[in-house]
Formats: C-alpha cells, structure tokens, sequence
C-alpha cells in the first residue's frame, strides 16, 4: 500500500513509524537482488540518509518540530548539482568535469526543509528524450507489464520507478517538454510541472534554459503541493480541493487528442464522463492555437539551439561517448541561425497572448497527458524510426504546456492493474496554486 506523504508525516508523529525505518525499507528496496534499483539509481546516499533519519527521529524524540518533510525519503535526479561530486545528467562524457562547488538551491531548500534523499536517479542522457531509455546504464522498467520490459518514460525514468517502487516516497525530476509527467502518467504517479520561474533552475544541468522547470513525482496532488511549495520558498499551506460543481473545465479538440491508442481513448472518456456527473461543467474547444506551436517550432524549437551551446565542446571533443539519438537532437541545433532563434522567441509570444486569451475563461484544460500506454522498451531499441516515432509522440501534449509556460498536473486516471493512463489538467501561467486546486477537486472526483 503507497502513503502519501501526509500519511507518512502523520505516522512519524504519533511513533507508528520512525525514519530510520522507512529509509532503511527504501534503501532495502533498492538493493532487492530482483527489484529495480541497479537500473533506477545513479548514486545511493546509504550513510547520509541513515545520518539524516536519525537526526530526524532524535529531533521528534526532544519535540523538536522538523520541516514539513522531515523524515520523509525523496529521490533526486542525476542533474542536480550536489556538494562535492561530479553532476553526470545521465552522461559517460561529463565524468572529466569539475565536481559542483554547492548544492543547487532546490537540494538545499529540499535539506532544510528535513528531507531524507536517498539518492540520485537515473535519467535519458542530458534530458533529451520523453522515453526514459540509456544505453550508457541501463533503462528502469515500468512497473506496469515488467516482464515485458516496458518504458517508464522520460527523460525523469528513474524517478518515477524510485516511487512506484518504493525506494522513494516522492521523487524530483526536471520538465522541458514533458520529463516529470510522462514518466508520471506512463507509471501511474501524479506529477507536478510548475510555472517554470517559480522554482530556481540554478545547479540543474540544462537541457533549455528558456523551457527547463523542476517538478515533483509523488502519489497525490497534495504531495505534488507540498514538495512544490519547499522548492518555491512559498508558505506552506494545505491545499482545499475544489468541488467540482464549481468548475468549467475545457477539452482542447485540436492535435491533443490526435493518435490516441484505444486504452487512452477510452480511459479519457471515461474519466470525462465521471467528471461531469460529478457536477464539472466540460467544453469541447477548438483552441486552434496549438497548431502554431508546431508551425513555431519548425526548426527545431528551443531545446536544440540551448543544448548545442551547452554541451559543442563535449560534442566537439568526444561524440563517440554520446548517445548516439541524443547527440543528432543535439546538432540541430547548430543549424539555428540567430535570426531564426528571434522570431521563435517572437513567436513564442505571440502564440502565447492568443493562447491565454482562449483559456482565461476556462478554470483548466484536460487532456490526455500522453496517447498511448508505455511500449515496450526492445521495439524502441531496435530501430532509430521507432525511437523517434515514439519519442515525438510521447512529447507533444506535454511540451505544449511548456511551450505556453504553463503549470500543469498529471493525474493516474486508469483501473487498478491496468495499463496507467494520465489526465493532464492545465493551468494558466503563474496560476499555479489555483490550479493545484483544481486538480484537487478532480482527484476526489475520480477516486469516488
């Protein structure tokens, strides 16, 4: 049975559990012989979070109030900058490089605030995929199918697993175009993408310094809350679901809902048709807008040009130890001109005003987080088409979102045992709290 992390707090204050003894159930779960952790995790902080669960437990012994996630394992992904030791963001070509001088300003706020990181978690190389799959250490599986060797999504993959697996209460990845709530929606996990400025994006290795945002993985909306308002420096404050009876939720009709597989089809429906007699009042609209983001990104968008500048002197000097899909992602961007980065940024406004014009009306937009359930890793392998077929696929609902600056939920909306599907409910820019809320009211909806 998962807890959420309330649950959790609320056991280690009444003394129905101790932090030495949910670490030491996470660090078990890793090192199980026949689990995951090999694959899920780059680096385990065995002695650190021993030290840190005790301190937590002495502390509550005296009555001495910890941070809101005191005692509480959190996992943190392989590009987060870490006092001391080499930041890899899921690279063999990085281990020459300068250890970082600090913590990123996330793991420090996350260390304040009492938490308990047991490691850092694997990731595709330099966050350039939606997949989840490294050939440099291997892919995580999903949990869902695992003898069938299925993806758990990307490029946060060995966050996600961390979580369903036990080896983590809740999990921090980074999302450009989709990589904390793929790998969420794909494993049956909520997940959280925020207005990208709210969380400092300093000591996280970039992928798109002008998408790149920070984001929990966790087993509810609440979770998803708490670990966003520590990381944000924000009050911390319980969020109120909305009824839904107070909601006007709309559904975008243009490309989101385009090569749906039929379980996501199906289960969408599904959890439309429960939201309305629920009392939400649903709206199927156009929002044509979206078909200009593809149209604005026709040369490769954001990501390519940001990632080129960050890593053509790795490239320059050994591409052989380059994944060899993530380094040809990479080279396009060197055929941006300077001119063509401009009207993209242009652009970008542009889409945007026309964007929020049509939503502000709306309290969100639902829609499927991805259009089909997880493949299974050895097809995607096999051939640079499937791969890539695939990868866009994986990324499109998503990396709208990003692309409009938006804050955005996951939510697992699929049958117990079944292939997990994710309902993306979007906010509006900054509108983060409102939209927590909202997303909220929808999970008590569903989980009735």
């Amino acid at each position: 049975m998962t807890k959420t992390l309330a649950q959790i707090s609320t056991d280690l204050a009444s003394g129905r559990a101790t932090s030495a003894e949910l670490t030491e159930a996470a660090l078990a779960a890793i090192d199980a012989p026949a689990g995951e952790g090999a694959r899920t995790f780059r680096r385990v902080y065995r002695d650190g979070a021993r030290a840190t669960a005790a301190a937590s437990d002495q502390s509550r012994q005296h009555g001495i109030a910890g941070g809101p996630l005191s005692g509480i394992t959190i996992s943190i992904k392989d590009l987060f900058d870490v006092a001391g030791e080499i930041t890899l963001a899921g690279s063999k070509v990085r281990d020459r490089s300068a250890p970082a001088i600090a913590d990123a300003p996330i793991v420090s706020r996350l260390r304040a605030a009492g938490a308990v990181i047991v490691g850092r978690t694997n990731m595709t190389e330099f966050a350039f995929s939606g997949l989840g799959i490294n050939p440099h250490y291997d892919t995580p599986r999903n949990p869902w199918d695992r003898a069938t060797g299925r993806i758990p999504g990307g490029s946060s993959c060995g966050a996600a697993v961390s979580v369903t697996d036990g080896m983590a209460a809740a999990a921090i990845g980074t999302d450009t175009g989709g990589s904390v709530r793929i790998p969420s929606a794909l494993c049956g996990l909520t997940g959280f993408k925020p207005t990208a400025r709210r969380v400092p994006t300093a000591g996280a290795f970039p992928l798109s310094t002008t998408l790149d945002s920070i984001g929990p993985l966790a087993h509810s909306v609440a979770c998803c809350a708490l670990i966003d308002q520590v990381m944000s420096a924000a009050a911390i404050r319980r969020v109120v679901a909305r009824p839904l009876s107070t909601l006007t939720l709309a559904v975008p009709q243009t490309i989101v809902l385009d090569d749906m597989d039929a379980v996501v089809a199906a289960t969408f429906q599904d959890a439309l048709s429960r939201l309305s007699a629920a009392g939400a009042r649903i709206v199927e609209i156009p929002f044509d807008v979206i078909a200009d983001i593809p149209k604005a990104n026709a040369k490769g968008g954001f990501a390519p040009p940001e990632a080129f500048a960050a890593l053509r002197s790795l490239l320059a000097e050994d591409e052989t130890r380059f994944d060899p899909r993530v380094a040809a992602r990479i080279k396009r961007g060197a055929e941006m001109t300077a001119a063509d980065y401009l009207d993209l940024l242009d652009g970008r406004q542009a889409i945007r005003d026309k964007a929020d014009a049509v939503s502000r009306d709306f309290d969100a937009l639902l829609l499927p987080t991805v259009p089909m359930v997880a493949p299974p890793i050895a097809d995607l392998v096999a051939t640079d088409a499937a791969y890539h077929a695939a990868n866009q696929l994986m990324l499109r609902n998503c990396s709208f979102g990003n692309f409009l600056d938006r804050c955005a939920t996951t939510l697992p909306i699929h049958q117990s045992g079944s292939a997990p599907v994710g309902l993306m409910v979007m906010g509006e820019t900054m509108g983060d709290a409102k939209a927590l809320e909202v997303a909220a009211g929808i999970e008590v909806a569903l989980a009735s």
